[in-house]
């Protein structure tokens, strides 16, 4: 099972704080005693330099001094004459008795020389020594245990600049029994400092790893390539500075692998272009091979039969001279058509605009062609401004309007129409040509302005038709920077060309 950063680290913490509480219970268990021990001692040692500085050989002098001395040491004080009679002690009692064999003499109250007989020494307490220390040669230090009450005591035997002897008795219960509390208490607040260190570590751990789980997270979208997620840590430690890196490594990255998409979708749409490009030239030179292929054949058939004198009569020579001139005019009108167009899509060509009326051109080119729409009985109906001024390169504008022009002649079937009409449409004239006749396919409408396509192959090669009419009308409009169209209708098809205002 995954163990994530965040658990590493309270169990970490709350391991050395449990190590730290009991170690701490364990010293305190052992050493608090010999600590308070060693204190002890050298309570001893400094309080019976403090009563040798002060006394001078009578007791009663610094009485007060020596009942604090006891009291804040809780021990017994006694003050013994060279001859070991009592000059002093926290024990009332025991005044003016002898506690240690010295030479047999007498003292008054006041600590002067008397002939009174000594009382007889007390017996020893039964006790064990258990360590003796000697401080120097006028102190000795002992730790020694009473028997018959079961508890030990230090007694420090210390002797005086007079010559007299300074007892002190400490008994060591009380120190064994604060030593004992001071562990339990230990532990009571061991079991507490566990407690609060471990709630204190889960914090800990969340609010260090909160962090770094962030880092994570932005991490990972940048993985995925998502450079919108930031990095929000406000610190100014290494953490911080780690977010700002990463801020700053992700915007380059952004800006790098975009850049690189924008280079990788320029070379695609250069290929997917070039590639086109390639296609169009293939089917441009398999186009131009085709249409070129049926008038050559022609003309070599014929002009084989001319040399063969297969045309005996004038009739058939002129017939066959005349199939010969009729397929090089087509030849000829397809090669011009051809540069034609060539040049308008190089952008090699230069337009001469001008101002110049509409409405007059419309009306020479209908005068042109009323003989053949009079032979095929077609009906045209014009419904265009009087003063309609556009501006354009005028030559080029009469090969747009002528090409949908014909273009309608050739299509028109059914009750044979055609309507011709202008609207005006803001900063453009909008010139709507309309012929009744059989729709163009909806997969169709879109192809008809490129090079070479015929939504009727036969029809548009028996009018004579290489399908480049539309192509030209494309490329023109577009120079001009001009829109065009082509949609059906209920009885027909429409096809339409803005040209600029005037």
């Amino acid at each position: 099972m995954k163990t994530s950063i965040r658990e590493k680290l309270f169990i970490t913490l709350s391991g050395l704080v449990l190590f730290f509480v009991l170690m701490s219970l364990g010293l305190t268990r052992l050493g608090l005693e010999n600590f308070y021990i060693w204190q002890k001692k050298n309570l001893l040692l400094t309080s019976s330099q403090a009563v040798d500085e002060l006394y001078t050989g009578n007791p009663e002098g610094i009485s007060l001094e020596l009942e604090r001395i006891g009291n804040t040491l809780g021990a017994g004080l006694i003050i013994l004459s060279r001859e070991g009679y009592i000059k002093y002690s926290s024990f009332s009692p025991m005044i003016n008795q002898k506690l240690i064999d010295r030479p047999p003499r007498t003292f008054s109250p006041n600590g002067s020389p008397d002939t009174a007989r000594p009382l007889p020494p007390p017996p020893n307490p039964p006790h064990i020594v258990k360590n003796t220390e000697v401080i120097d040669s006028q102190t000795v230090l002992k730790l020694l245990q009473d028997q018959d009450l079961k508890i030990d005591f230090l007694f420090l035997e210390h002797q005086l600049k007079t010559g007299d002897i300074l007892i002190i008795r400490q008994p060591l219960a009380p120190v064994s029994e604060s030593a004992t509390v001071a562990a339990q208490f230990m532990v009571f607040t061991g079991i507490l400092s566990i407690l609060a260190g471990c709630i204190w570590a889960f914090f800990f751990a969340k609010k260090f790893t909160r962090p770094i789980l962030e880092l994570n997270r932005i991490a990972q979208s940048m993985s995925q390539l998502d450079f919108s997620q930031k990095c929000t840590i406000d610190r100014s430690d290494e953490l911080g500075e780690l977010g700002k890196s990463i801020n700053h490594l992700s915007s380059q990255l952004d800006s790098a692998i975009t850049e690189l998409n924008q280079k990788n979708q320029q070379l695609l749409a250069d290929v997917e272009k070039e590639r086109k490009l390639d296609k169009m030239r293939k089917d441009f030179v398999s186009n131009v091979s085709h249409e070129l292929k049926t008038p050559l054949a022609l003309i070599l058939g014929y002009a084989e039969g001319l040399k063969e004198n297969i045309a005996r009569d004038e009739d058939s020579r002129s017939y066959y001279c005349s199939v010969i001139m009729d397929e090089a005019e087509k030849m000829d009108k397809l090669v011009k058509d051809l540069l034609n167009l060539s040049q308008l899509e190089s952008g090699m060509f230069e337009l001469n605009k001008s101002d110049f009326n509409l409405s007059l051109l419309l009306n020479d080119i209908v005068l042109k062609y009323r003989t053949i729409l009079a032979e095929k009985g077609i009906t045209l109906d014009l419904d265009i401004d009087t003063d309609c001024l556009v501006n354009g390169d005028v030559l080029r504008i009469e090969q747009v309007l002528l090409n949908i022009f014909t273009n309608a002649i050739d299509h028109t079937e059914g009750a044979k129409t055609i309507k011709i009409l202008t609207k005006d449409c803001e900063d453009h004239i909008r010139v709507f040509v309309v012929n009744s006749g059989r729709p163009i396919p909806e997969e169709s409408l879109e192809k008809i302005w490129t090079s070479f396509y015929k939504v009727d192959t036969a029809r548009t090669r028996k009018n004579g038709g290489y399908g480049l009419g539309l192509s030209i009308v494309r490329a023109i409009q577009e120079q001009h920077g001009n829109s065009f169209g082509a949609e059906n209708t209920g009885d027909g098809v429409m096809f339409w060309v803005d040209l600029n205002k005037a």
